[in-house]
């Protein structure tokens, strides 16, 4: 009430000048409707209308109906928009430089992360004529709402004493286009009197504020009939304030040049901040603020595994199709692939058909699910040739032999017609410079990617070529997920594939072989395959000479990192058992790796002793309480061995022998040769059995990282048949 009280009050101020300033025949047309003693009353019965006529119509959010029950409040979660400057597509930059600079950030998004941004409704004060441009989705319509919404307000952001009036274009329909009649339609609507003669005054004096929203959704059939009557329009009438919405690549294909007075921007892909911001908003309900649901949804998106959902987030309309995900299930879905696929489609159709949009046909019998074919196939050959970017000319082509091959269509079909309209209607393939194209996120790129391969039957081609190679590893979780009934196959033949590595490397098959070994005594709790990875991981960690201990040791490496490996392995497992097995591995190892990383320190630092003394000590020290916590008992459960009884006092033994910051290098290298030579003896092996060389170890990560990216598959599957996987589960981690 308080919101609409200011609006009332604010343009109900703003009609009374109008009226009152208005001259000529107009002032003679307004007094008759407005009497002197009537005039303050009727102007703030027309304020009240217009007001909650603007607030029913532009200010109640509901998208995706079949998700989202009842519309929202826009004030509740309107999230402050970033605008770009509109200058970046014009850069004849490189296709390689592209590639370059995308590798370079170490991130997934193609999106201007350097460009200057700035705050959207101070530049819509700045500019009298604003073009704002975006891609689908972005939140054009929004903040051309919210900007009406504030101008609405007695003390709002809009600092221009003026009305809102917001035109949806798509509506302009009809051969005969007049801005000034729609904007009489809306006055007289909301019981103006005379409405057309205050329409005159109100532009005569620059009291109004014309939306002009969705430039592009204009149908095409009366397009120029449009873009000449704006122009003209803003030319007769330019001392009023103009803003202006449309898709980036409607209007670089030849729109835009028909709007010179108008400061171009464009609207930034949400960012950190903007998401977390907007997902606050979201959950702000007293339930949810209970529930901290916000603050779990936001740590939810931070993790490493949903960084492919997070960069659809940037997109606020498949931000919010993920809030309304979330709202439903608390979680977001194991099975990305779903996921995708329904934010896919929401780009390919749904959208559109939900704003009622009318399109041309982008080629005859090219429905969408054509069209998600299509993508797919230039998806997969992209990212085979581990391409993000591809040349205008090479898509051009790639789209005339598909046609041409699909739906028999005519050689000489022009194909860069069919990418135009696609680049305009679903905006999944983006401009990034000239003439040079990726998709919009590399989300959708590896989805559709994974959807190639499913419907083209390439999986074990992929597998052979890529397994290991971590740029792919999305692709295959996905691929598991569309795969339905059939990813148990996939999951058999990852299998099949991981045991190369155990029959091209005898020490890997004896370190699998004692793994096994070493848990057949065993009376855990545990998993067989939970005991194996522990045994593995204390194993790997417990030398200070071999090549895996150094690169355990390396903190500049993560890549190399073995026993992380294993410990994800078992994170996955455990996850699934709800198992505390995790925690256990990573305080024991801790302990294990105390003596490579003492020794590792005292080498490297040998001119720098007293530092790497106290590193060292500082290292011995957790390695005691991280065994305490880690439960001796543990191990004796786990191994089977009555060695690890005495294990916790031997290890405080060494803990009290701790060599102090002034003792030489070989003090400290003797002190380390002894806790290995405990751990050696405890675990049953010696130094040769954990002595890999670079080969080798290169083997022992691949094996790790298929048997854990096996794990995470099963996860991403729809189904599996639980009998199938328990064989399989049972084969994993050993001979």
């Amino acid at each position: 009430m308080a919101l609409l009280e200011s609006a009332i009050g604010g343009v109900a101020g703003t009609i009374l000048e109008t009226t009152f300033k208005a001259g000529g025949a107009v002032a003679n047309q307004i007094k008759e409707a407005y009497s002197e003693t009537q005039a303050t009353q009727k102007a703030l019965t027309a304020a009240q209308n217009y007001v909650q006529r603007y607030e029913k119509r532009h200010c109640q959010v509901k998208v995706m109906p079949g998700l989202m029950k009842e519309p929202l409040p826009l004030e509740d979660i309107y999230t402050a928009v970033k605008l770009l400057n509109d200058d970046t597509i014009g850069a004849f930059i490189g296709i390689d430089a592209l590639e370059d600079t995308y590798r370079a950030k170490g991130g997934r998004g193609f999106g201007q992360d350097e460009e200057e941004r700035q705050d959207g409704i101070p530049v819509a004060n700045a500019e009298p004529y604003l073009m704002v441009l975006g891609g689908p989705g972005i939140g054009k319509s929004t903040f051309l709402r919210k900007i009406g919404l504030e101008a609405l307000k007695k003390d709002g952001q809009i600092e221009r004493d003026c009305i809102p009036v917001l035109i949806e274009l798509k509506e302009l329909r009809d051969e005969t286009v007049d801005l000034k009649q729609k904007l009489v339609t809306e006055f007289e609507t909301c019981g103006f009197p005379a409405a057309a003669a205050f329409t005159e005054a109100s532009l005569a004096q620059g009291k109004l504020l014309v939306l002009l929203d969705g430039l592009d959704e204009v149908p095409s059939r009366n397009l120029n009939t449009v873009i000449e009557h704006i122009e003209d329009f803003v030319d007769a009438h330019d001392q009023n304030t103009f803003v202006a919405s449309c898709r980036i690549a409607a209007y670089r294909s030849g729109q835009g040049t028909f709007f010179n007075r108008f400061t171009d921007v464009t609207l930034a892909e949400f960012d950190d901040e903007q998401i977390e911001q907007f997902i606050r908003r979201w959950f702000r309900s007293q339930l949810d603020v209970k529930a901290g649901t916000a603050d779990k949804y936001w740590e939810l998106l931070q993790k490493d595994e949903n960084k492919a959902t997070k960069e659809l987030a940037q997109t606020p309309l498949l931000l919010t199709f993920l809030c309304l995900v979330y709202d439903r299930q608390q979680m977001l879905p194991t099975q990305r692939s779903t996921l995708y696929g329904k934010a896919l489609d929401i780009l390919l159709s749904e959208w559109s058909a939900q704003k009622r949009l009318e399109h041309d046909p982008i080629y005859e019998g090219f429905h969408p699910d054509l069209e998600k074919v299509l993508l797919a196939q230039i998806a997969y050959d992209s990212f085979e040739q581990d391409q993000l970017f591809f040349l205008k000319d090479d898509i051009v082509r790639r789209i005339g032999e598909f046609l041409a091959d699909t739906l028999n269509a005519p050689q000489h079909l022009d194909g860069a017609a069919v990418l135009e309209a696609i680049e305009r209607q679903q905006g999944i393939l983006v401009e990034r410079a000239t003439d040079i194209y990726s998709f919009s996120h590399l989300t959708l790129q590896e989805y559709l990617t994974a959807f190639h391969i499913v419907d083209a039957r390439l999986e074990a081609k992929v597998i052979e070529q890529h397994l290991t190679d971590r740029r792919w590893r999305e692709v295959l979780l996905l691929v598991t997920g569309l795969s339905g009934n059939r990813a148990i196959e996939l999951l058999q033949r990852l299998y099949r594939q991981s045991q190369t590595y155990r029959q091209d490397y005898p020490k890997l098959d004896r370190l699998l072989r004692w793994a096994s070994g070493s848990t057949v005594n065993s009376h855990g709790a545990y998993s067989t395959l939970e005991k194996r990875a522990f045994v593995l991981s204390i194993a790997i960690s417990s030398t200070g000479d071999s090549t895996l201990a150094s690169a355990i040791a390396s903190a500049n490496d993560s890549d190399k990192d073995i026993v992380n490996a294993i410990i994800t392995i078992v994170s996955a497992i455990a996850s699934a058992n709800d198992s505390d097995i995790a925690g256990v591995i990573t305080s024991a190892r801790t302990s294990g790796m105390a003596s490579a990383i003492a020794k590792t320190i005292a080498r490297e630092n040998d001119s720098n002793n007293e530092v790497a003394s106290l590193i060292a000590k500082a290292i011995a020290n957790l390695m005691v309480s991280a065994i305490i916590s880690a439960r001796a008992s543990a191990f004796e459960s786990i191994f089977g061995s009555p060695k690890f009884v005495d294990l916790s006092d031997q290890l405080t033994r060494l803990s009290d022998q701790i060599p102090d910051e002034k003792d030489t290098f070989e003090i400290w290298q003797a002190w380390a040769d002894e806790l290995e030579a405990l751990w050696l003896e405890v675990l049953g092996l010696n130094r040769v059995n954990l002595t890999f060389n670079e080969d080798e170890a290169e083997a022992l990560r691949d094996y790790l990282y298929v048997t854990e990216l096996l794990i995470r598959c099963k996860e991403a599957a729809v189904r599996i048949p639980k009998q199938a996987w328990a064989e399989l589960e049972a084969r994993l981690l050993m001979v």
